[in-house]
C-alpha cells in the first residue's frame, strides 16, 4: 500500500466531527482513500446521518487533511450515503470510549 495513505489516515484520525468526541477515521465514516497517478487523494465518505450540521465543515476538513500529505496536489472528497452508517462501523476502540459494547 502506498505510505501516503497511511498518512492521509493519520491526518483524518485528527478529524472529529463536533458533536462526537472520537476522530471520524475510527467512527468509521471513511469508506475509501486513494491516490492516483497524479497525486490526487480520492476519499469516499459518511456522515452518521444525512442531516448532520456540520457536513460541509466535515467534507472541507477531511480535503484539507490529505492535501497536508506531502506531494499530495490536489483531493476530492465524495460524500456517500451508501452503505448508510452504523455504529457497527465504529473502531472497537471508538465503541469502547463512547460506551457501546
Amino acid at each position: 500500500m502506498d505510505t501516503r495513505i497511511d498518512l492521509i489516515i493519520e491526518r483524518l484520525k485528527d478529524v472529529f466531527d463536533p458533536e462526537i468526541p472520537v476522530n471520524i477515521y475510527d467512527l468509521g465514516l471513511i469508506y475509501n482513500v486513494d491516490i492516483d497517478e497524479a497525486n490526487k487523494a480520492n476519499i469516499i465518505m459518511t456522515l452518521t446521518a444525512p442531516g448532520c450540521p456540520v457536513a460541509d465543515i466535515l467534507v472541507e476538513d477531511v480535503r484539507q487533511a490529505a492535501l497536508a500529505v506531502d506531494s499530495i496536489n490536489e483531493a476530492d472528497v465524495e460524500l456517500t450515503f451508501d452503505p448508510p452508517w452504523d455504529k457497527s462501523m465504529m473502531s472497537e476502540e471508538a465503541r469502547l470510549e463512547l460506551g457501546f459494547f
